[in-house]
């Protein structure tokens, strides 16, 4: 009779290690989350990108010289199976609603960092 408090005392001191561990590890992988993302902005912020917004694989593009609206979608990789109807560009706060056809016929049109393409 003696042994069932004592039993039941390590079973409390090895439950709450195992609490206070698990919660230590949450800690640590909460604190790593967090400095992933501010590194992940802090190199967002140091290259130079456009971004794609609609139904597209990768919504960030980076931006390189000569980067054309064309190569961006393509390196989004758009995903919708219907085509799509309507493109706006915007940069600088300024918006221009393009006919996606003009892409189709072969138009260049020029992107600059930060532009952003929405895609409908």
């Amino acid at each position: 009779m003696k042994l069932v408090p004592v039993i039941l005392a390590l079973a409390a001191a090895v439950t709450s290690c195992t609490t206070k561990s698990t919660a230590r590890l949450k800690e640590q992988n909460a604190f790593l989350a967090g400095q992933n993302a501010a590194l992940r902005r802090q190199a967002q912020s140091a290259f130079p990108t456009v971004s794609i917004v609609g139904s597209v694989q990768n919504a960030v593009v980076p931006w390189v010289a000569g980067l054309t609206l064309a190569q961006a979608i393509a390196t989004a990789v758009y995903l919708d199976t219907n085509e799509p109807t309507e493109i706006t560009l915007t940069r600088q706060g300024e918006s221009a609603k393009l006919d996606p056809a003009v892409l189709f016929n072969g138009a260049v049109i020029p992107l600059e960092p930060g532009d952003v393409v929405e895609i409908r």
